[in-house]
Order: structure tokens, then sequence, then C-alpha cells
């Protein structure tokens, strides 16, 4: 991990097109300020780790649904137990 010391209104640049700028310092609080290209998603540690669980989540199906595809899945259609012949020339 880089740690650099910054004071108010001082930045650091990451790549070349996002600015991070210290804006106050109160205590054990830091504002800081983020100019990024629309497209590069900025969010905090914690609401990012949420995102990433509800996203795992909703990709992982449970149990019960994967029996139920299962189940599904290797049954034949009804009348069908095999494939109708080709029709003949």
């Amino acid at each position: 991990m880089l740690v650099l010391s910054r004071r108010p209104q001082q930045s650091f640049v990451i790549g070349h097109d996002i600015v991070i700028t210290v804006l106050e310092v109160n205590g054990d609080n830091v504002r800081i300020g983020i100019k990024a290209p629309r497209d590069v998603d900025i969010h905090r540690e914690e609401v990012y780790l949420e995102l990433q669980q509800a996203n795992q989540s909703a990709a992982s199906p449970s149990a019960g649904a994967l029996a139920a595809f299962t189940r599904r899945a290797s049954k034949a259609p009804e009348g069908e137990e095999e494939p109708p012949a080709p029709p003949a020339d």
C-alpha cells in the first residue's frame, strides 16, 4: 500500500485522469474530493462489499430452485419418450 501525506487543498493523481484532493481534516475525519471520468465507479469500501455480496447472492441459485430446475430438465416432454423419426423421402 502506498501511503501519502497531504494537507488540505493538496491533491494526488491516479493514472492520467483521476485526481484526489484533501478538502478538510477535522480530528479523525478527512473529507476528500474525487475528480474522475463518469465511467469510473467510485464507492466507499463498505458499500462496495455490500454490492459484491448482493451480486453474489443474486447469481447463486437457492438449493430449492436448483433442484426444481434439475427435475424439470431431466423430464422428457409428456407423450414423447423418444424423439420423432425423420420424415421418409
